[in-house]
């Protein structure tokens, strides 16, 4: 076999795997208030065991509905009622000749202050009130209220080993856990886990990673205990240790335990160096872990204050932080787990066959494609749909925390649908799409599968679109992935891709189709007030026209785009100034891909101006005005780069919507967005063609 020690058994203890990919665990949020499996859920975890996945490790699953919820949507361990859903869960799993691990967890002081104490009153006010009737309060009412208490610090608190700063992405305020807590909460993952074994699951890992509640007392950064839980190593790790012997004393040694842990804090890597900890105490933690009895370790990385150290941008190289799973499989002889950013499965062989790990630990890869296992095992890698890093599936999840909704994937529409079967009624009937972007390509797949007879038209003699753009700022290469992808896809599904195509009225009537789609993309916005010898847009820039070497140059707008075409100029040699109008750089955006870019920025001195309007562009400088201050001011520069969005180019489908019988507008040329976008636009319209 071509991937021999990928797809060869390994034992965790006494229970054999049948081959070395795991799913990681992730939170996507479909779950409900008592915890219980929905059928969502197990419809989007049993997806992965068809797809040939040896073992499926859950989402973080709580163990106390007080101070350990992360959210509405998560799965739980806490309560008795939780384990027949559990079990049914389990036996999906098990159909598909997969495992299952239930990932124990505490968030600590980086819980919500919204979700404290409230879980218990969420589950009994579901329980008595009419159908979604609560639901519809929480979410439309309680939640925005409760943020704005939050705010002002006006909530309950969360709870870990010491008071100590707020956690960086959760901003909740805490307190310390009595030493009684401590031990409720200890007997608690023990209560969790014996629950889990009786409902037919295979294990626990119980989660010591990503700055929840045990990696808080691990680290000298957020325990600051002056008792037996705090000081020196032994100490700090008395919680983790007492909860696996709570663990096998109820469970009994021959059922598997897992602990992930985060062996590096990251801390040096956001210029904080000598905070928490780093490798060499995490590989004395591994090798106390291995002494107390578990397992298998699962090797990762970081906590939120160090987020993207362990939940990686699209800029992050794959395999960077292999070291770590390296150095701990040499100082322990249990199996070690660890993912290392690995997205292929050649990739995957060779850390296996370099004895980096011994599982090939997969996450976002499993939200992007579920059959990435069995693709992989039929030599048909190239038609995997790989994971971007673009972090949409946690954004989504975060932001669909608050309203009800779950996580998304930009490359995969149908996360949280596995159930939804597309009708093969397609009958070979003509469709035309215009335009190989994201929109077009998804579209040109679904419908090929759904067996209408497809041809897309593209003008370029590449596939992609605004994806030609997006991949062109430094190491976002990734981000080209996408298109590379669904075009092998569309492909295979049996669809016609004619490049070097521009397509009009004429040439679309040629193939007397039945429908039309047009999937025409977006163009850079370039008002007539600014256009001038000196002035050009970020397209220019990113397509390669325009190429400045050793410029003052001043971007307008400090998007995602506008950021990333700066660090294109500045790695060119030019001297950047970017100016927003907003009162904050790059509003809205996802706060990794800022705290991704904006370090690199700086280190090129680029210079940024907030509150500023551009006002008027002249030979060799720009007039910009304070927001705030009415202050006019002028900026010298050589050349001055407008990123100020983008606007659907629907020319064509204004031109032609009239023409054809059945013409329909999706992507960026209907409205513009994101990756995400376009392909829940391309499946939309799909779904809903008879």
């Amino acid at each position: 076999m071509k991937y021999a020690k990928l797809f060869s058994p390994m034992k965790i203890g006494n229970l054999e795997i049948k081959n070395r990919i795991v799913m990681a665990p992730m939170l996507m949020g479909f779950g409900q208030f008592n915890g219980n499996a929905t059928d969502k859920m197990m419809d989007y975890y049993e997806e992965r065991a068809k797809g040939g996945t040896g073992l499926i490790i859950t989402e973080i699953t709580r163990v106390n509905d007080l101070t350990g919820a992360s959210s509405f949507g998560q799965l739980a361990a806490s309560k008795d009622r939780n384990i027949e859903s559990m079990a049914c869960l389990a036996e999906r799993i098990h159909k598909h000749d997969a495992k299952i691990f239930v990932e124990l967890h505490h968030p600590g002081r980086q819980n919500v202050n919204l979700m404290v104490n409230t879980v218990p009153i969420s589950v009994l006010c579901d329980k008595i009130m009419p159908k979604n009737l609560y639901s519809r309060l929480l979410y439309g009412g309680i939640v925005p209220i409760g943020k704005k208490l939050v705010e002002k610090d006006l909530f309950f608190r969360s709870a870990g080993p010491s008071r100590v700063e707020k956690s960086k992405f959760s901003e909740s305020a805490n307190r310390a856990l009595s030493k009684a807590e401590i031990k409720k909460i200890i007997s608690q993952f023990g209560d969790a886990a014996l629950r889990v074994k009786k409902a037919g699951c295979d294990g626990v890992e119980i989660h010591a990673s990503h700055g929840y509640l045990i990696q808080q007392f691990l680290s000298p950064a957020t325990n600051k205990r002056t008792d037996e839980y705090g000081g020196s190593l032994e100490n700090r790790m008395r919680f983790l240790v007492e909860i696996i012997e709570d663990v096998r004393r109820k469970c009994t040694k021959d059922f598997p335990v897992i602990v992930r842990l985060s062996v590096d804090e990251m801390y040096d890597r956001i210029r904080q160096n000598g905070k928490g900890y780093n490798l060499s105490e995490g590989i004395k933690m591994a090798k106390i872990l291995e002494e107390k009895g578990i397992d298998a370790i699962d090797v990762s990385s970081a906590g939120y204050d160090t987020f993207n150290y362990w939940l990686e941008p699209t800029t992050f190289e794959c395999g960077w932080r292999k070291n770590l799973a390296e150095e701990v499989k040499k100082a322990v002889t249990i199996p070690v787990i660890a993912a290392n950013l690995i997205r292929s499965p050649e990739q995957a062989e060779q850390q296996l066959q370099e004895g980096i790990q011994d599982f090939i630990s997969l996450g976002r890869p499993h939200i992007a494609d579920p059959y990435w296992c069995k693709k992989a095992s039929e030599n048909r890698e190239n038609e995997i749909k790989r994971c971007i890093c673009c972090l949409y599936c946690f954004e989504s999840m975060m932001n669909g925390a608050y309203t009800g909704d779950h996580g998304h994937c930009s490359v995969n529409p149908f996360v949280g649908r596995e159930r939804e079967k597309l009708a093969e009624n397609g009958r070979n009937r003509k469709v035309v799409i215009i335009g190989a972007g994201a929109a077009g390509l998804t579209a040109a797949e679904l419908l090929a599968k759904r067996k209408f007879d497809v041809t897309v038209l593209e003008k370029n003699e590449k596939a992609g679109g605004q994806l030609n753009l997006a991949d062109k700022p430094p190491h976002k290469e990734k981000i080209y992935w996408c298109a590379e992808d669904l075009l092998i896809n569309a492909a295979k599904a049996g669809a016609e891709i004619v490049f070097g195509v521009t397509a009009d009225k004429k040439i679309i009537k040629s193939y007397s189709p039945e429908f039309v789609i047009n999937a025409t993309g977006a163009k850079a916005i370039y008002p007539e007030s600014f256009k001038a010898e000196n002035a050009v847009t970020v397209t220019e820039v990113l397509n390669g026209n325009i190429r400045p070497k050793n410029k003052k140059i001043c971007v307008i707008g400090s998007g995602m785009t506008g950021l990333e075409t700066a660090e294109l100029l500045c790695e060119s040699g030019n001297t950047v100034s970017v100016i927003e109008m907003a009162d904050e750089i790059a509003p809205g955006a996802w706060f990794q891909h800022t705290d991704d870019i904006l370090p690199k920025l700086k280190q090129y001195e680029t210079k940024f101006y907030t509150s500023s309007k551009l006002i008027k562009i002249q030979k060799n400088r720009i007039i910009i005005e304070n927001t705030k201050t009415r202050i006019i001011s002028e900026l010298p520069c050589d050349m001055v780069v407008l990123s100020l969005g983008v606007k659907p180019d629907n020319a064509l489908y204004n031109e032609i919507k009239d023409s054809f019988k059945n013409v329909y507008n999706i992507g960026d040329s209907l409205k513009t967005g994101r990756i995400y976008n376009a392909t829940e636009s391309a499946y939309q319209l799909v779904k809903s063609i008879n």
